[in-house]
């Protein structure tokens, strides 16, 4: 007697609300809640020119991202980009292979933050409170998108709260001093303008997260129309919070005080709303949650969509009855925990950088090679800004990506070095699984 196999398939869950509040909520959380502090440190009262440019330099490739997700809305996002332009699976492997090991050791080092503020509040080992946190979140990944979609649509709307308490506090204590401080903020750091750009490289790991909103393509409806839409909405929003909360924050504290708290935004709040620290490290439970969540949804997407791909074991592309990419969810999971033991944020964030912006100069480039190579392929979205077919942007986003790896290259070659181990080890992984 024969016995049918059944296929199952992700389900299409998300409409333009889930998947804009999800793209919020994979880029606010830990980033800005932890290196707000660091980032003042090294820009003063400047940081919200920090913010700027680091914004600017996410819209160019969220931008292409768009274009691209419109063209292609597959959960191997950046592997299905550059393979369709280049037509080198090596290559489109690389690309996908630094993401998801930057995103692999960010979800550990973030459920260490998580950690810290549960320790804090209630007691406990962080490292056991760490991995409690990765296996819970990976339960909820496996059950499904539809209750991740609503655990991250409150986390987020908490987040939010929390910054728009931020920033409410920070205009009520300009309005008392009667603006007599607002000169502050342009008046440069005692590093120049480097500083500025220096701080803009460390607080691109808060902009994180945009990139991600793609790889959910396979579980959005009418994933071509939605998915830019809800990604240039969740990257403007999110910049308009952050700089309103740059602002206010230095109203409170000054870059001195803001970059010795090892929690500044609570130091923000506890100064205007005095015991209001629980409030805050409680709304940090939810951001840094969220934030560790998200990153093992898109990492287990990713390994499941490059497994489709024909690049990984097809047994990691595998969909069980509960319509989620199962066996990827839990070596995912595996592999996060064995990543508990790396170093600290600040580091892991401009690690993280840096494999996200080796990606960024190829999607970029993907973009500006398919404008030549498949012109009249429909796209639901265009990126503004072309001479003829050569989008401008997206030149301009690879331009930046590669002034932001050199810059950070000078500030710390020993990051270009781990990088390059990282790209190696793809390489070795790829021919094992490719022979």
């Amino acid at each position: 007697m024969k016995h049918k196999i059944k296929h199952f398939r992700l389900k299409r869950e998300l409409g333009l609300l889930e998947l804009t509040l999800y793209g919020i909520g994979a880029i606010l959380g830990a980033g800005i809640y932890v290196l707000i502090g660091p980032g003042a440190g090294i820009a003063g009262y400047g940081l919200w020119l920090s913010f700027i440019i680091a914004a600017i330099i996410a819209s160019f490739t969220g931008l292409s991202f768009a274009e691209l997700s419109s063209i292609y809305p597959k959960e191997a996002s950046t592997y299905v980009y550059t393979e369709r332009a280049f037509h080198h699976r090596v290559l489109s492997f690389i690309v996908s292979w630094v993401l998801i090991v930057s995103g692999i050791i960010s979800a550990a080092t973030v459920s260490l933050g998580f950690a810290g503020y549960f320790a804090s509040l209630f007691g406990g080992e962080p490292i056991i409170i760490a991995a409690a946190l990765i296996i819970a979140l990976s339960v909820l990944n496996y059950v499904g998108i539809k209750i991740s979609a609503r655990f991250n649509c409150v986390a987020t709307v908490i987040e939010i709260s929390g910054l728009l308490l931020v920033i409410l506090i920070g205009a009520l204590f300009l309005l008392s001093v009667g603006g007599s401080n607002i000169s502050n903020f342009f008046t440069m750091p005692s590093a120049g303008i480097a500083g500025v750009f220096t701080a803009a490289a460390l607080i691109f790991f808060a902009y994180l997260g945009f990139e991600d909103i793609v790889i959910m393509s396979e579980e959005t409806k009418n994933a071509k129309k939605i998915v830019p839409k809800a990604l240039l909405l969740a990257l403007t929003i999110s910049t308009i919070l952050y700089i309103l909360v740059a602002f206010s924050s230095l109203s409170v504290l000054t870059p001195e005080e803001l970059s010795s708290s090892d929690a500044p935004l609570t130091h923000v709040v506890d100064k205007a709303v005095p015991r209001a620290s629980f409030l805050m490290s409680f709304i940090a439970l939810f951001a840094t949650a969220n934030t560790v969540l998200i990153l093992l949804i898109v990492m287990s997407r990713m390994f499941c969509g490059i497994s489709r791909e024909h690049s990984f074991p097809r047994i990691f592309a595998r969909i069980g009855n509960k319509s989620t990419p199962y066996i990827s969810v839990f070596l995912i999971m595996f592999l996060a925990l064995g990543s508990l033991l790396i170093g600290g944020i600040e580091t892991v964030a401009m690690l993280t950088n840096v494999g996200v912006f080796v990606s960024f100069i190829f999607v970029n480039l993907s973009l500006i090679f398919l404008r030549y190579k498949k012109p009249n392929i429909k796209r639901q979205f265009k990126v503004p800004i072309n001479i003829g077919r050569f989008p401008v942007l997206a030149f301009l986003g690879v331009v930046s990506s590669l002034g932001m790896l050199f810059y950070i290259g000078y500030i710390d070659f020993q990051l270009l070095l781990f990088e390059t181990a990282v790209i190696l080890l793809g390489i070795a992984v790829f021919k094992v699984f490719n022979r």
